[in-house]
């Protein structure tokens, strides 16, 4: 018999938040199935042991500069990469199933799921906390399983259903089981059963809250509508009430300026609602080096990587007069030279052109400027996505946009400087908020998924909207249906022969 017996409490701290207590606990043994259920300390530890994986979300992914968002952002076709990232294999759309983005993904997922199966199973048997820090406990496990779960669905389709605990090797040969039933039989009723807990709407430590179960709940509803499980007007009812909940909560509140984004002192305030954890003196964010400009010398880290870049194509195609395409707010293209790199007296300490646009959301200037520890977070969800949610989920509810959803899509457009949306019809709303999907949530692991779930894409030179499937991006490779979803890692093919490769990937 195999059991999962090494969960580590060092393992499971590596979910840092800002809360200094958790992020300080001392790991004295490790977790095994066989740990005794008596202390709360324990509870707690296999609780937080379901946050571990979370960081595969924005960690770095093999290659120099290579990071796991990239996949997601260059598959778009909005980004770009070095060399050395093999962004070119995904923007050539000459990508295999041995890529180790891919790898990374699904191995990183379902150790995610693994964990909370482990914590399910011995929550469930814990005497010595009351209910309430149980129901609680659960919910935290639930909606991290979901998430982990929702993540492979979209990017690979049909899965492996896991929910137990692996006792024997016959069980990691598992079929993949219908996208369908993954969402029906786990991710839904997971985030409702964790919607009954009493958690609250939001915890600044970090960890799962109501304001996070209701976001992920409106945000696979919206999907779950759409392709492939098309799941209809009923999913986008469901979606538009819980993104209502959390704009009526009252607790989330848009940053009045985008640079309140990029100060890691906002961390899971304001408008932040989920966020992976990163501090200074523990785990940095490895997406402030990641998303420099390759080597100019602009910053106290040894390594500029460039590892994703946004298209200039991309840049140019928002609204003229757009605050966010401004210098330095998500985007820049001057910074000043290093003290490292350039003398005194060399004009470039000022001012340094760099060329063309980076990204300036994941720009932490104490990082940057002095000690290459960036402790800024990397947002899973925040308000602005869940407005906008809202809008296109009841928008298509409801057969025209409410008024609701035309205040929230234009709250977001007067941040931005720009004028309200008067579009009445249901079709031309909703190509307005897609847009705005596109623009204010650049770069944060939401534009790909947008374009799978509509079949759509924002054709950046036309500004029309075209097709998935036929679709021509700047690089001049035109999508076809095998870019829908990943391949299956070619290591689990192998590992195990219940598994079938998706379409066009041998």
């Amino acid at each position: 018999m195999v059991k999962l017996r090494y969960i580590t409490i060092c393992g499971l701290l590596l979910m840092a938040t800002s809360c200094k207590d958790f992020l300080e606990e001392k790991p004295t043994n490790s977790l095994t199935t066989d740990t005794p259920v008596t202390s709360p300390d324990i509870a707690r530890a296999f609780a937080n042991s379901a946050y571990v994986n979370i960081d595969r979300l924005s960690t770095n992914a093999g290659g120099w500069g290579g990071s796991n968002p990239g996949l997601l952002e260059y598959m778009t076709g909005k980004a770009d990469g070095n060399a050395q990232s093999e962004a070119f294999k995904f923007t050539e759309l000459t990508y295999d199933a041995r890529a180790f983005y891919i790898d990374n993904w699904w191995e990183g997922m379902y150790q995610g799921i693994a964990r909370c199966n482990l914590a399910l199973t011995k929550l469930g048997e814990f005497n010595t906390i009351t209910d309430v820090e149980k129901t609680n406990m659960l919910a935290e496990v639930r909606a991290m399983r979901a998430l982990y779960y929702f993540y492979l669905v979209r990017m690979f389709g049909d899965v492996p259903k896991v929910t137990q605990l692996a006792t024997s090797l016959d069980q990691v040969q598992t079929p993949r089981s219908p996208l369908k039933e993954i969402y029906d039989e786990i991710i839904i009723p997971d985030l409702l059963e964790a919607e009954k807990s009493t958690l609250p709407w939001r915890d600044e430590s970090g960890r799962v809250s109501m304001g996070m179960i209701k976001s992920m709940l409106a945000d696979v509803y919206l999907t779950y509508a759409g392709y492939p499980a098309e799941g209809g007007a009923t999913a986008y009812a469901e979606s538009a009430k819980r993104s209502l909940e959390v704009i009526n909560s009252g607790v989330f509140t848009l940053f009045p300026e985008y640079n309140d984004m990029i100060n890691p002192a906002n961390n899971n305030k304001g408008e932040f609602i989920f966020q992976v954890q990163y501090t200074k003196d523990i785990r940095h964010n490895y997406l402030t080096p990641a998303t420099l400009p390759t080597l100019r010398g602009i910053a106290a880290y040894a390594d500029e990587y460039g590892g994703i870049t946004p298209r200039r194509e991309f840049v140019q195609s928002y609204e003229p007069g757009d605050k966010r395409t401004q210098e330095k707010q998500f985007y820049y293209t001057y910074y000043k030279g290093h003290p490292n790199d350039y003398p005194v007296g060399d004009a470039r300490r000022d001012s340094l052109n760099l060329g063309g646009y980076y990204i300036y959301k994941y720009f932490d200037k104490q990082a940057v400027d002095v000690d290459a520890k960036s402790s800024l977070n990397f947002t899973v969800y925040r308000l602005a996505d869940v407005m906008l949610m809202y809008a296109e989920a009841s928008n298509r509810a409801e057969g025209s946009p409410n008024a609701n959803a035309r205040m929230y899509l234009n709250m977001i457009r007067d941040r931005a400087k720009l004028g309200p949306v008067t579009v009445t019809s249901q079709e031309d709303f909703e190509k307005a908020v897609w847009a705005e999907r596109y623009f204010e949530l650049a770069f944060e692991n939401k534009m790909w998924f947008d374009m799978v779930r509509t079949r759509k894409v924002r054709n950046d030179l036309t500004k029309n909207w075209d097709d998935f499937v036929g679709h021509t991006t700047v690089y001049n490779k035109t999508f076809t249906a095998n870019q829908l979803l990943f391949p299956i890692p070619q290591r689990e093919i192998d590992n195990n022969k219940s598994l079938v490769q998706n379409l066009g990937f041998n």
